[in-house]
């Protein structure tokens, strides 16, 4: 090995080091974020959750809209990782459509984020303030439900749903059940909220017709 490879093959401990932090820092505003909103991040608050000094939060974020955004990404992976990817991995089209909000129900109940759905905790919030925060909001709760019409048009081209079915309305009717049970749960902390909603969930699915025939 010559000198040059070997000093690209060394381990770089400070870059690796300063991304678990940057992690650690934006996991932690998330969950902040969930409680007392993206407004409401502050270095000071941040420097109280994660121990680390507001000179070493300012050396990862230069302003507060910076925060805010890398916050909003670190919610959108801990999402896709959450509730899209196990959705994904679901068999293609009724499958995925109650993957989706299975996946989405647990992701609520363990409390992932301790107020609830991170989106549906900011959206609300960032609505009447436009700029990039909002637009990245709306972008995500945008993929989201795209995503849902997506496994709802190939349930409908595999004859898993009826054929008066509008792929684009059933997805708005599920986002909309599923965004209620959040605010229901966080509100009230009732376990019976979600019960309810998963029985919504299989009535609007048809999943207990499946269920009695398939018996």
């Amino acid at each position: 090995m010559t000198t040059e490879s070997a000093k690209h093959d060394r381990p770089r401990p400070r870059r690796a080091d300063g991304e678990r932090t940057r992690r650690a820092i934006l996991s932690a505003a998330a969950a902040l974020a969930t409680v007392d909103g993206l407004e409401g991040l502050s270095i000071g608050n941040l420097a109280t959750a994660t121990g680390i000094s507001k000179s070493g939060l300012y050396a990862h974020f230069g302003s507060k809209l910076e925060l805010q955004l890398a916050t909003v990404e670190e919610a959108e992976r801990v999402l896709a990782e959450e509730v899209v990817q196990p959705a994904l991995a679901a068999q293609p089209g009724l499958g995925q459509l109650a993957a989706a909000c299975e996946a989405f129900f647990s992701y609520v109940e363990r409390r992932v984020f301790p107020g609830g759905c991170f989106f549906a905790a900011t959206s609300l919030e960032m609505g009447a303030r436009p700029g990039p925060v909002k637009d990245r909001l709306a972008r995500v709760q945008s993929e989201f439900t795209a995503l849902l019409r997506s496994f709802a048009t190939t349930a409908l081209e595999q004859h898993e749903l009826s054929a008066h079915e509008d792929p684009d309305q059933l997805a708005f009717e599920l986002h909309a059940i599923l965004l209620g049970a959040d605010t229901k749960f966080v509100l009230y902390d009732d376990p019976a909220v979600m019960v309810l909603a998963r029985q919504v969930i299989h009535q609007r699915l048809g999943l207990d017709k499946a269920s009695d025939a398939s018996a």
